[in-house]
């Protein structure tokens, strides 16, 4: 295998979108999933029009989660070309990547949300905390770990899903990955998109364990 035909420019604006499309994601599913996922936490186990909310939330969720990413793709273009003026480009994945990412880190934060001592919650109430000031400096606080242990296993996941988004002409080093290595039969373009990807999966996971170590209790 002659990895000398490599167009290196080619990978290295691949590895570019890859990052854009990355960050861009993590930061809107961020932005989303958190206040989904305190939601949940706090209307589960509760009666009356609280534990509606937590139903039906929970149902939508679960109908997202459960939607292959490249059936969900095909499904939101009418809807990503609304918000981005188009449904091909490394801006056009931005839309199903949150929509795909945001419920499965909610889920992540409302386990991290179960997890809090019930203890410690319970005597910030005892001092007439009000629910804001204990989401904000109970809840959030002591299940830090947890969230950035959620955050880093959607970041990883997010990868897998912008590589996907290459069949939909997404850009990134999916696209590069299948362009040239399932359309041109050109192997080797294919294995160092794949490698690129690799490496990007080890960084990310080694960055997340390095913080949710630095922010975990002695």
């Amino acid at each position: 295998m002659n990895f000398s035909h490599i167009i290196w420019s080619d990978i290295g604006d691949a590895t570019i979108d890859t990052l854009n499309m990355l960050a861009f994601s993590v930061v809107f599913t961020f932005i989303l999933g958190l206040p989904i996922g305190i939601l949940l936490y706090w209307t589960s186990g509760k009666n009356g029009k609280t534990k509606l909310i937590y139903t039906i939330s929970s149902f939508i969720i679960n109908i997202l989660r459960s939607v292959p990413f490249v059936i969900l793709m095909i499904a939101v273009i009418p809807l990503t070309r609304s918000i981005v003026g188009t449904s091909i480009g490394v801006q056009a994945a931005i839309p199903p990547l949150v929509i795909a990412a945001a419920p499965f880190f909610a889920r992540l934060v409302e386990t991290s949300l179960r997890e809090v001592d019930r203890g410690v919650i319970e005597a910030a109430q005892a001092m007439g905390a009000s629910n804001r000031q204990i989401i904000w400096k109970v809840l959030l606080p002591e299940s830090l770990p947890g969230l950035l242990a959620g955050m880093t296993i959607t970041a990883v996941t997010l990868v897998s899903y912008t590589a996907m988004s290459g069949l939909i002409g997404g850009g990134g080093l999916g696209d590069l990955a299948y362009r040239y290595g399932y359309q041109r039969f050109e192997t080797e373009m294919m294995i160092a998109s794949i490698i690129v990807m690799l490496i990007l999966v080890q960084v990310l996971q080694t960055i997340g364990d390095k913080l949710v170590s630095r922010f975990s209790r002695k």
